[in-house]
């Protein structure tokens, strides 16, 4: 750690204990402590400084990077509070050492999703201004036209904004394949709705360059050259 110090989100994400944004939360929760008092957003910490969240001091030791790609199933929430949330993902995964979700899909929502204990690539993975690809397969309650696929590829008034264009196509009557570089919260949801549309199903079948290649439910680890491939689109 440089002894102009370190701001304490970077910190815990570059010791792969959460991304930034979910560093962010926990500050905000009051859940991260710096020499025995709440940290404060933005705040430095420095080499001698004791670090704790959740009463577990943080220590400084950059392990292995890990990768996992998960096929996530209904009623799971990506979350990594086992306090809060009974059906979390940490929990579901049990995985040996600690890793956290790189970004998160809606209880409802399946298909991949990533977790890791790598902070700084999930932190720039999950940065909109990055163009990231992800990829869903969706299922709507009626026939949709061409032409209200071509609208919302187009953007819709959306939280304030409008979404990015994207791409998107039709598979079946009911069914598209949509290609967002961004995400609001339950972006393709409100899409849908938009245009009095409500989603069946909806999977997540790629991020950059991983695709869903595992069933429901289970998870593998991402081998070297994904890991590289991934860092290089990022």
């Amino acid at each position: 750690m440089l002894k102009s110090g370190t701001r304490i989100n970077k910190f815990l994400s570059e010791v792969g204990y959460c991304s930034r944004r979910q560093a962010d939360s926990l500050i905000e929760q009051g859940r991260v402590y710096v020499d025995r008092k709440p940290a404060k957003m933005g705040m430095k910490v420095f080499e001698d400084d004791l670090i704790e969240v959740d009463g577990e001091k943080i220590n400084q030791i950059k392990k292995k990077k890990i990768f996992i790609a998960l096929n996530k199933p209904k009623g799971i929430v990506c979350t990594t509070n086992s306090d809060v949330e009974e059906n979390n993902i940490i929990d579901f995964v049990n995985y040996h050492e600690r890793i956290f979700p790189v970004g998160r899909l809606d209880r409802s929502t399946t298909g991949l999703i990533l977790l890791t204990n790598d902070g700084e690539t999930a932190n720039q993975i999950l940065k909109t201004s990055n163009n990231n690809e992800k990829e869903y397969l969706v299922k709507v309650n009626k026939p949709i036209s061409e032409s209200i696929l071509k609208k919302m590829s187009e953007g819709i008034p959306m939280l304030g904004k409008k979404t990015r264009k994207c791409s998107i196509k039709k598979l079946k009557t009911n069914q598209f394949k949509i290609i967002l570089t961004q995400g609001l919260n339950r972006q393709i949801r409100r899409m849908c709705n938009y245009f009095d549309f409500k989603v069946v199903s909806l999977v997540r079948t790629r991020i950059m360059n991983i695709k869903l290649d595992i069933p429901e439910g289970k998870y593998r680890l991402l081998n070297e050259n994904e890991i590289k491939s991934l860092k290089n689109k990022i």
